[in-house]
């Protein structure tokens, strides 16, 4: 879900997404197992990619600087340097998008052969040689309705500013599917990203029957987080759940270090169930015998499914109160929102059991104690944590850009857009108070629009229930609009007459009122995985756009 507070027409410059580049520190305390890269012969598909001038030389290329070159990377690294990384990266979009298999969320279309998913992904990962090393991974295992991603991104900043060489796995991603897979802090590169994609496509495509077909796409990327953060010989990986837990791609995890369960809420009811209770079951399905639990405080029915499944595996299960302020001695948290304390206090327990249980807090904490007090690189962690789309303010000044006329400029404003990936009627919620606090530290520009060719003068303006009524004063330079229109983007399984009156009753109540909401549905018959630089097609038929769900309809206006 992202809602945009708009100030008059403007002109928008380039992407409205950026991602800060993280700095990189050396492991102080590795824990890594050393293992070799021996991989089955991999042969580049050829299908959509044409051999051109070489434009990498071996110098940009890949570095093992104390591993053999395996003789089928060394295949496709030479590929890579034959074909301009566009057109490989490209191509490698195209593959994903043929393992599209849903066209809208919510279909259940089998995926066919004998096997069950969970039994596919751990015969994919045998097939790439990967069981014995996912098993040697550190993993933080975390699922949740809502902030997941958030939780999981805490987690990596903090072990990251702790020392420790991170691999962070997040769904969805915004712009390039290579926001997924975080290598301390910082998306896979697309050269890296290439080696990686062709070394598990190739293989996986060699051994493809009737009965073990292709992996669908969430189940292939989840084998290709697998794949990288071993390779990269990460000390620790960060693993989000993408859907449910127990039957989830990323359930062939057996022993985590520690799991975590962030807030539960009524999501994805069409599979998960249409109770909080049978979510909470599907959630509670990545405890592992005897391995440590934390969650959030919850309802009590989701409560009490959370530790009648923990009793039942003899797990360790302690409820976490969200993160007091007053424990970053002055500093804030890098995401936004008073939900963001409860992600942030999980956050805390699951690094500081991680560090516990793999023996590295008495060696980085010793001198900290351990419960009064944040140790620095978690103050660190917490403060510069960073995700794209989550309570998120991009301003976009297009007034001062040299490109807009003085004409359009008199009159045209600052767009500033709040983004932010709530999409059930309790993250609506959450959304709408961080909003609602958003908007009023930028509500000093006026929110009057006035045409230039009107003298008027004396104008005061007076909220009343959302209105606005005039009064003159002398401010001419009172010539631009404020309109806050949220913009939603909903899925056909979500019904928007739900989510609206908990929009519109937080926000109200916070003295914040908005102009219109479009809630827009997905255009999911074109189904393709692309690029902040991807080209869409421009003959893609008209569809329609009316948002449905269970016969009901809400107007996009």
């Amino acid at each position: 879900m992202f809602p945009a507070l708009i100030h008059t027409i403007t002109h928008l410059k380039g992407g409205i997404f950026g991602v800060p580049l993280f700095h990189k520190r050396e492991s102080q305390f590795s824990i890594r197992t050393p293992w070799g890269l021996s991989f089955p012969p991999a042969y580049v598909d050829t299908y959509s990619l044409s051999r051109r001038r070489k434009i990498y030389s071996q110098e940009k290329g890949f570095r093992y600087q104390s591993m053999e070159k395996p003789e089928s990377d060394v295949a496709i690294i030479d590929y890579l340097q034959d074909v301009p990384l566009s057109d490989s990266y490209e191509a490698a979009l195209e593959a994903l998008s043929s393992l599209i298999r849903q066209q809208k969320r919510g279909d259940q279309k089998t995926i066919g052969g004998k096997y069950g998913k969970l039994d596919r992904m751990r015969m994919y990962l045998k097939i790439l040689d990967l069981e014995e090393r996912v098993a040697g991974l550190k993993i933080i295992h975390v699922a949740g309705t809502k902030g997941k991603g958030s939780t999981c991104t805490f987690c990596e900043a903090i072990l990251r500013e702790s020392g420790f060489r991170t691999g962070l796995f997040t769904s969805p991603h915004l712009i390039d599917v290579r926001e997924r897979f975080r290598i301390n802090g910082v998306d896979i590169s697309e050269v890296k990203f290439l080696l990686y994609f062709w070394n598990c496509w190739n293989q996986l495509k060699e051994h493809e029957t009737e009965d073990l077909p292709m992996p669908p796409l969430f189940q292939f990327l989840t084998v290709l987080a697998f794949k990288i953060f071993v390779c990269e010989q990460v000390d620790v990986s960060i693993i989000e759940v993408g859907l449910g837990g127990r039957n989830d791609s990323t359930n062939v995890i057996e022993k985590p270090v520690v799991c975590g369960i962030t807030s539960l809420g009524m999501d994805h009811t069409e599979t998960l169930g249409n109770t909080i209770g049978q979510i909470a079951s599907h959630k509670a399905g990545v405890f592992k015998h005897q391995i440590p639990a934390f969650t959030v405080l919850q309802v009590s029915e989701a409560m009490d499914v959370l530790q009648e499944n923990a009793r039942e595996l003899m797990v360790p299960l302690k409820v976490v109160e969200p993160l007091d302020s007053k424990a970053l001695n002055g500093l804030k948290l890098s995401l936004s929102g008073d939900h963001q304390f409860s992600n942030a206090g999980l956050a805390v327990s699951l690094c500081k059991s991680w560090l516990q249980r793999t023996g590295n807090w008495e060696k980085l904490f010793q001198k900290d104690n351990r419960e009064a007090n944040l140790p620095e690189a978690f103050l660190r962690g917490l403060s510069t944590a960073h995700i794209s789309g989550r309570a998120q303010i991009v301003h976009d000044s297009s007034s001062s850009s040299s490109h807009v006329s003085s004409e359009v400029a008199e009159t045209s404003g600052d767009l500033i857009f709040y983004l932010d990936g709530a999409h059930s009627p309790e993250s609506i919620e959450a959304c709408a108070k961080w909003f609602s606090v958003a908007v009023k530290g930028n509500n000093q520009s006026p929110p009057l629009v006035l045409s230039s060719s009107h003298n008027i003068e004396n104008i005061n303006i007076v909220r009343k229930n959302g209105h606005v009524q005039h009064e003159k004063c002398n401010v001419q330079e009172f010539n631009k609009i404020s309109k806050k229109i949220l913009l939603f983007n909903c899925m056909e399984v979500r019904d928007p007459q739900i989510l609206l009156p908990r929009l519109v009753s937080t926000c109200a109540s916070s003295g914040t009122f908005f102009s219109k909401a479009i809630f827009v549905p997905s255009i999911s018959t074109y189904n393709k995985v692309t690029s902040g630089t991807s080209v869409i097609p421009s003959d893609i038929s008209s569809k329609d756009l009316s948002c449905r769900d269970s016969g009901r309809g809400l107007s996009t206006g």
